[in-house]
């Protein structure tokens, strides 16, 4: 396995210290149960489909909290004891975690035919988008066409 050394980001970045602790994480072991897509829906929508085959709503929780999305499958117990001959269909406890950018959140969640879908939003707010700024002369009039592009931009 190779190992990659992130230290040189940590003294030419200020501020991405978050970024590369992610990288570290995302590095070490990738659970790959259960299967799932990750979808861009729309500029600002995403959709994450995950194959839950065997699994019921009672048996998957779904937390958002600040910037993580958990996905965790607790199996229920079968009261019937059975004897596989061949078992494919894995229907293990699982736990699934998914990093969160700013200011995503969670729309809906609905699991159909063994496929949970969870919808999700960006919703940036008024003060981190972009906005133009009229510039002054040395009397401090702004230009009249200036403050119409900025209200037209907003």
């Amino acid at each position: 396995m190779r190992t990659f050394d992130l230290t040189p980001l940590y003294r030419s970045a200020i501020g991405f210290d978050r970024l590369v602790n992610m990288l570290e994480q995302r590095a070490e072991a990738v659970p790959s149960y259960p299967p799932y897509n990750i979808e861009l829906v729309a500029e600002d929508k995403y959709r994450i489909v995950m194959a839950l085959a065997g699994f019921n709503r009672s048996e998957v929780d779904i937390v958002s909290e600040r910037d993580t999305l958990r996905v965790t499958g607790r199996k229920q117990k079968d009261e019937v004891q059975r004897t596989f001959l061949h078992r494919g269909i894995a229907a293990r406890d699982f736990e699934q975690r998914f990093q969160l950018a700013d200011h995503v959140r969670v729309v809906s969640a609905a699991l159909d035919n063994g496929m949970l879908t969870i919808d999700l939003v960006r919703e940036i707010p008024e003060e981190f988008k972009p906005r133009k700024i009229a510039i002054a002369d040395a009397n401090g009039n702004t230009d009249n066409v200036q403050v119409l592009e900025q209200r037209q931009a907003a």
